[in-house]
């Protein structure tokens, strides 16, 4: 067989036909664009203004917010334990902990679909195919967005102005978390889909599977506390950014600030981009701005809280990915090993 000429070799792509090297070049074009607003607003409205801001903050503060952050994903990574335990995997609290913590180092890929690879270590580790498990990155998503819904609500009835657009964001999100939790009408869009398209039936059927493990999740012993810790952790990212501005000398509210920093993540979300850059910031500055704050200390406290929230998980995902591949690679040496018949 003759080697294919090397500008006809296919290109390497990532789980779900991802280019990878595309990615990143998205990832590094978006964080370059939010950098270069930043750059805009600051010049704008003067550095020394933006610079003061930051300047009042000491390092016991940052450290303070450093630590909520960290607090923030213990919560969330209880929820990924306990819907793992009601999928059915095995018992396995430091596994589950290292692939949350991990996975957390693609929170800044298209879609969070980086994220998919705990479904590898998973597969690697335990067994189990990548379908089976699919369903635990939908549920946590879903998870996420009633936990946002419940957070923008109770914000709305406490804050005093300003939050009304969070309204439709609050009933979307409300929405979603209904639907994508309901095997039976996820069943249903995908046999619909697949009546329309009549294209690759094996994978249409892999996901009216992974829609029927949702039952699983559909239980309130299971669906609520996952919902509960999912919104204590959304909780606290937006007391971190209530303790910014009040440090910085912008106070606008408990229940403002934290409306804000959800409101703002839900907007980013929604664009797809990775870890919803320039949506998420142009967002909390505007709203900011709405309810009062100066440009100078909206764009200080947008930025030391997407620093301290998103970027400082993906930094703490960095830490632990290298681990937590190596350690899946090892078990699944041993796993395979143990497979092997003996003479």
């Amino acid at each position: 067989m003759t080697t294919p000429p090397q500008d006809l070799k296919p290109r390497p792509r990532g789980r779900f036909g991802i280019r990878r090297a595309g990615t990143t070049i998205i990832t590094i074009v978006l964080v370059g664009a939010v950098i270069a607003g930043f750059v805009a607003m600051a010049t704008a409205t003067g550095w020394e203004d933006s610079f003061a801001q930051l300047g009042k903050l000491e390092f016991w503060q940052i450290a303070a917010l450093l630590g909520l952050t960290v607090a923030n994903y213990i919560f969330r990574g209880l929820r990924w334990y306990v819907f793992s335990r009601a999928l059915g995997l095995p018992r396995g609290r430091r596994r589950d902990a290292r692939h949350f913590a991990g996975g957390l180092a693609m929170t800044v890929t298209p879609g969070r679909l980086g994220e998919v690879i705990r479904l590898r270590w998973l597969a690697r580790e335990t067994g189990w195919s990548m379908d089976r498990t699919a369903p635990l990155i939908l549920v946590d998503r879903a998870a996420d967005l009633a936990a946002m819904a419940l957070i923008l609500a109770g914000m709305l009835a406490l804050s005093a102005a300003g939050m009304a657009g969070a309204v439709p964001a609050a009933v979307i999100a409300a929405i979603v978390a209904v639907v994508l939790t309901r095997p039976s009408v996820i069943g249903g869009l995908v046999t619909w889909s697949y009546r329309i398209l009549a294209v690759r039936p094996r994978l249409f059927a892999r996901a009216r599977s992974a829609a029927r493990s949702l039952q699983r999740f559909s239980s309130p012993r299971v669906f609520i506390p996952g919902v509960l810790y999912g919104t204590i952790g959304w909780a606290i990212e937006g007391v971190e950014l209530y303790l910014i501005l009040t440090w910085i000398g912008a106070d606008i509210g408990l229940p403002s600030a934290i409306g804000i920093f959800v409101f703002a993540t839900f907007a980013g979300g929604l664009t797809g981009a990775p870890g919803g850059l320039g949506g998420a910031e142009a967002s909390m500055i505007a709203l900011m701005r709405l309810q009062g704050v100066a440009m100078g200390p909206a764009i200080a406290a947008t930025a030391v809280i997407r620093l301290t929230t998103m970027w400082f998980a993906v930094l703490m995902g960095l830490v632990v990915l290298p681990y937590a591949e190596r350690v899946s690679r090892r078990i699944k040496r041993e796993r395979e090993a143990q497979a092997l018949p003996t003479r």
